[in-house]
């Protein structure tokens, strides 16, 4: 099995890295890390970057600059072809395609996914499923709130699923609440 490769993404919010293996089926996306998160690029078979020349896929290098787009504000549509869902246990992996749907400028709660997946008072245990998303940006685990409107945890840290919603359109007060009637599910 090849060793993962690294590609850094510059964005606003810091550095980003998606961790990759390159497969029979192609490249497959196993970890995005998140700015405050440290990657463990030392055990990389190689580092690149988006402005380095390399002989990254194209698919890689297309997926980081959609990753630079969205976090720039433009709308961007992530498919999940490249992630590696199979990673994941079979509740993880519903809850984060459960999570991939919800739209650009809209939010669900824990609650109401945990519902939507057929385990109503599951919101803590749909919760614990987003904590360890692999793949935040892509599959935008940002876009789940708590019930009473609060925006709840993230990987990234309070403050950029902050901006990331608000990028969205989404207003936030003051005292951490979410500012919207944009629910689904």
């Amino acid at each position: 099995m090849e060793a993962l490769s690294f590609l850094s993404v510059p964005s606003a919010f810091g550095t980003l890295n998606l961790a990759w293996r390159e497969t029979e089926e192609g490249p497959r996306i196993e970890r995005v890390f998140l700015p405050n998160e440290r990657a463990p690029v030392q055990d990389a078979v190689r580092v690149a970057s988006l402005d380095a020349e390399s002989s990254l896929g194209h698919e890689i290098v297309a997926l980081g600059e959609h990753i630079q787009r969205f976090l720039d504000g433009e709308a961007v549509d992530f498919e999940l072809d490249l992630v590696a869902l199979e990673l994941c246990s079979e509740f993880q992996r519903g809850v984060l395609v459960a999570e991939h749907r919800i739209p650009r400028g809209w939010v669900s709660t824990y609650g109401r996914l945990a519902r939507h997946l057929g385990t109503p008072g599951g919101a803590r245990a749909v919760g614990n499923a987003l904590a360890y998303n692999p793949f935040p940006i892509i599959i935008p685990c940002h876009r789940a709130i708590r019930a009473d409107g609060k925006l709840g945890g993230f990987r990234g840290g309070i403050r950029m699923k902050q901006a990331l919603l608000e990028l969205e359109g989404i207003a936030v007060s003051q005292t951490g609440r979410v500012l919207t009637d944009r629910f689904y599910y």
